[in-house]
């Protein structure tokens, strides 16, 4: 019998916001062809390599962020790699004026959009108590109200009429009340509420709404802003069943199997994909990351 390569190894990734220098496919590469996908904060970390692994299986994309410079650079990237179209388009989720602006551009050039990815967010480590009142409502209004502007904006502008999906990373800080993180994690939790409420109002309309919920990812600016090298020296990663960070690759191809026919079944639920970090992690980040507040 051939040796086999180990089920649990993770696929090939960077740590830079860059197209990979090599891709194994595990599924048929015309996945998503003829597909057009509209991503927030597709510019970087976990949506630019969403974009990539979709328009590496024929998607073309719209990359929607507050940095027209930073959204144009992944575009090139992302057309050069794939050659794929990909639109770099400045805008807000906050402001459902923008939205609706950057939609209408993305159904004037594509005609049509088939997936939505909400995965604009903004996150720090701090403490309840020291937690600003405008701190606090910035996330949520990111997070949380960004989802909805871009959600109900492509409902009714395409969804409505010609059935999609939607996929909303979120992640797992809510399930256990992780410490130094009530912003980030009441704004994910709501989130995931607000997935299941869709899934269940819009489904007559053929659209599936579902979460991803990702652990320690590395090469992300959530791992350089919330404590990823304090970590790493402290040796959290053994305490997380499988042993290591996930990576923005992984995290892509469950984007991917959520946004296909694969899972034209699944709609109204969260795909966790951490490793089994939330169940085993601890939650104080005192020893971990040198947190003076607890």
């Amino acid at each position: 019998m051939s040796d086999l390569p180990s089920l649990h190894l993770p696929p090939e990734d960077i740590q830079t916001d860059d197209c990979l220098i090599s891709y194994d496919y595990m599924y048929n590469p015309t996945l998503l062809k003829g597909r057009v996908a509209f991503i927030t904060g597709g510019g970087s970390g976990i949506g630019f390599r969403i974009a990539e692994i979709f328009m590496r299986h024929g998607c073309d994309t719209i990359l929607f962020s507050r940095s027209m410079q930073r959204v144009s650079e992944a575009a090139k990237k992302l057309q050069a790699a794939t050659g794929q179209r990909c639109l770099g388009l400045a805008g807000d989720v906050r402001d459902p004026q923008s939205l609706n602006a950057a939609v209408e551009e993305s159904l004037r050039t594509f005609s049509r959009v088939d997936i939505l990815i909400n995965s604009a967010a903004g996150n720090f480590l701090c403490p309840a108590s020291s937690l600003s009142f405008n701190a606090f409502k910035t996330v949520i209004d990111i997070d949380t109200v960004g989802t909805f502007n871009a959600s109900k904006i492509l409902f009714e502008r395409f969804f409505r009429d010609h059935g999609g999906v939607i996929v909303n990373v979120t992640a797992t800080l809510s399930y256990k009340g992780q410490v130094l993180q009530v912003h980030a994690g009441s704004a994910k939790a709501a989130i995931d509420a607000m997935t299941k409420h869709l899934a269940v109002e819009w489904g007559p309309s053929k659209i599936r709404v579902n979460s991803l919920a990702p652990g320690p990812i590395s090469g992300t600016e959530g791992m350089r802003r919330l404590g990823g090298a304090a970590a790493d020296a402290a040796g959290i990663w053994p305490t997380i069943p499988l042993q290591r960070m996930g990576n923005k690759t992984e995290i892509a191809h469950g984007a991917l199997f959520l946004a296909s026919p694969l899972a034209s079944y699944v709609t109204g639920t969260t795909l966790v994909m951490d490793g089994g970090s939330w169940l085993t992690s601890p939650n104080h980040l005192k020893a971990s990351l040198g947190t003076p507040h607890l």
